[in-house]
């Protein structure tokens, strides 16, 4: 399976999925549709069909033009995005497999920041739109810390430690700067801020990253971490569920 990222607005990625040795792909979140049309014409690829992670403008945008250009894309997200994702055939469910393009997909339902968030895990890679990102997760619009905690720390990591992480924006350095506050004392955060600083210095883009890499590094999948913990003492009462952690820091992190 071959994985190309297809920068998009200002910080946002869609993605191209396709079999080895083959012509049709699928593409993730096309906030935009001329991105995905060069991306395809540079790799020889046709479209088969839209894989949205969830309703927003920035990952649904490019679904009319690219509709368009091909009415007979089949277009997939959760059964509670029908009606929010433009041209939407396919109501998925949690722990649903479909065969799409000769590869097999399952989706996960990951609320917390929309409810009709899902990820799309395939052979050894998941995407995970504005749910997990490298260091962090997305802002809490339309859900709850519990619902995101439950996303996060049963769902999203119930996947091996070597699952790559393919999320929906490139915020990995602001990302890493908050875990470094949460957590000073973290050398693994310390390590991929330099990882990721060099890349982007590079020119080159910091996705995807692991489920390992993420347990290592990420505040909100490390609410039981003694350092995040600390962290809260005196915002959360000692013993509280992880999900009030997570509720926490979230809000700290709208601030930061």
């Amino acid at each position: 399976m071959k994985v190309v990222p297809v920068p998009c607005l200002n910080d946002n990625f869609a993605y191209l999925i396709w079999p080895e040795g083959q012509k049709m792909a699928a593409v993730v979140d096309p906030s935009e549709a001329e991105p995905v049309r060069r991306a395809l014409a540079d790799h020889g690829l046709s479209l088969g069909a839209i894989l949205n992670t969830h309703h927003h403008w920035d990952h649904v945008g490019g679904n009319e033009a690219l509709l368009k250009d091909t009415p007979t894309l089949r277009v997939f997200g959760h059964v509670t995005d029908a009606g929010r994702i433009f041209g939407q055939t396919e109501q998925l469910e949690h722990g649903q497999e479909f065969e799409l393009l000769g590869m097999t997909f399952r989706t996960l339902h990951i609320p917390g920041h929309t409810t009709g968030a899902v990820a799309y895990v395939v052979e050894d890679a998941v995407f995970t739109g504005d749910t997990l990102f490298a260091g962090g997760c997305g802002r809490l619009f339309e859900g709850t810390p519990k619902m995101m905690h439950t996303s996060l720390n049963v769902h999203l990591s119930a996947l091996p430690d070597a699952t790559r992480v393919y999320f929906g924006h490139e915020y990995t350095l602001s990302n890493l700067k908050f875990a470094a506050h949460v957590e000073p004392e973290n050398a693994d955060v310390r390590a991929k801020t330099e990882r990721v600083a060099k890349l982007l210095a590079d020119g080159q883009h910091s996705t995807p990253s692991s489920i390992g890499e993420e347990r290592l590094t990420n505040p909100f999948m490390r609410c039981d971490a003694a350092g995040v913990r600390a962290h809260v003492a005196g915002k959360v009462p000692a013993g509280a569920p992880a999900h009030a952690v997570l509720g926490a820091i979230r809000a700290e992190k709208d601030a930061f």
